[in-house]
């Protein structure tokens, strides 16, 4: 279903605006480390509003790029979020935020590494292991493959049932010992642990079982299907972790 742009705060931002920030994150590589943390608070919202994808390359250190492959997503809360998990199960089911909280939390603290090279490292992140919510909707004997939708009305992504049961892929609720925020994907994102953070998709929407794996959007763009940390894209200079 489209967005609606009304629900989408911000306007899209301008190339002069982003180079400006380029020029300003060059200045934080010479100012270090407080300018550098000071342009990762502010990108955010821009970020997500940059058609551009330019925000992307501004150094900010070991901090969170942000990016959207749309203008943004709406902004969901305790009364308007729901994950929606259906495809080939027994028993599809809607999760609030609620449920979700009530289920049996995991805590991990992992590097976030994203395929173009930037990599957040030791990144605390807690929520349900994504087999828990799997085994809640009992899937069936033709279910091979796990699809994920965003709320942001565009952005999709997959795993095979097999990846989807491993112990560090969960379904995050925090992350940086606080509820994960709007910009970072919230209030619920996935995390794939292994994998390059293109998997790891924001705004958590929906989940369907499949009898096959479904290549999500930047897998329809060329990227690896499988996308291990250091054994895939092409890169080799990042161990598996």
């Amino acid at each position: 279903m489209p967005i609606d742009e009304r629900e989408i705060p911000g306007r899209p931002v301008g190339r002069r605006v982003v180079l400006g920030l380029v020029v300003a994150g060059a200045a934080g590589i010479v100012g270090g480390g407080a300018i550098q943390k000071g342009l990762a608070s502010v990108l955010g919202p821009i970020g997500n509003h940059d058609p551009t994808g330019l925000i992307g390359l501004i150094p900010v250190g070991n901090n969170f790029r942000f990016y959207s492959v749309t203008q943004g997503a709406p902004r969901k809360d305790e009364n308007s979020y729901a994950l929606a998990v259906s495809g080939s199960v027994d028993a599809a089911r809607t999760f609030s935020l609620q449920d979700l909280r009530a289920m049996p939390q995991t805590s991990l603290v992992r590097d976030f590494q994203c395929v173009t090279g930037w990599r957040v490292p030791e990144v605390p992140w807690s929520g349900v292991r994504l087999a828990e919510v799997l085994d809640a909707v009992e899937p069936t004997a033709s279910a091979t493959a796990v699809r994920f939708t965003s709320f942001d009305g565009t952005y999709t992504e997959s795993l095979t049932l097999d990846q989807a049961r491993s112990d560090d892929v969960i379904i995050a609720l925090t992350m940086l010992d606080a509820p994960v925020t709007h910009d970072h994907g919230g209030p619920v994102r996935l995390f794939v642990a292994s994998m390059y953070g293109y998997k790891s998709i924001k705004w958590l929407g929906g989940i369907e079982l499949t009898d096959h794996v479904v290549p999500g959007y930047w897998e329809n763009r060329g990227y690896d299907i499988d996308a291990y940390v250091g054994e895939s894209n092409g890169r080799n200079d990042d161990p598996t972790s």
